[in-house]
């Protein structure tokens, strides 16, 4: 099972791209996770350009969401949202409407912040739209607050509560692919 991670923030060093690789030590084999790592070279969405030709970036994104069995997003809050390239990622992702590559595809989200919230608000905003794109969210929510401190040395979380929650999360994600699949 391919569970593909997409980190909203794009910056090295990402808390919420530490948060996937977390998520990925917990999968076991044959699940294993591969974070998408060229989400700054998706340009704006422009329908203009959307049914002639594509920016291979976009197509890289669309075969890359195809392949996977599942999603795992991870996303800081900007401005009380979504980061803008993660929403302009989706957005291009959404395309063709009805058959877009994260239609019935099981997605999770999850998220990190320096701040208190960890990213509750940016969670169900991308939860909204991932549902309105026709994609099968899972109700499952993990805010990691106060990201800055909330990884050990080796990249696991520091909390136990929110080590099993996203334990929780990735073992629904597994399931939810299988329910799938049969």
């Amino acid at each position: 099972m391919l569970v593909l991670g997409l980190s909203g923030s794009l910056r090295s060093g990402s808390y919420n791209t530490a948060l996937l690789q977390a998520a990925g030590r917990l999968l076991t084999p044959p699940a294993h996770l591969e974070i998408y790592t060229n989400l700054a070279a998706v340009p704006p969405y422009s329908q203009d350009f959307d049914l002639d030709s594509t920016h291979p970036a976009v197509e890289q994104l669309r075969h890359a969401i195809s392949s996977a069995d599942a999603l795992l997003i991870s996303t800081p809050e900007y401005n009380a949202s979504i980061p803008g390239q993660l929403k302009n990622a989706l957005d291009w992702a959404s395309r063709p409407f009805p058959n877009n590559a994260l239609r019935r595809k099981p997605v999770a989200v999850i998220g990190a912040s320096t701040g208190l919230f960890g990213a509750v608000w940016a969670q169900a905003e991308l939860r909204k739209v991932l549902t309105t794109l026709g994609a099968t969210v899972l109700n499952s929510e993990l805010p990691v607050p106060t990201a800055h401190a909330a990884f050990t040395d080796d990249g696991r979380l520091r909390d136990p509560g929110l080590a099993a929650a996203l334990q929780t999360i990735v073992d629904e994600l597994r399931h939810q692919r299988a329910a799938r699949a049969a």
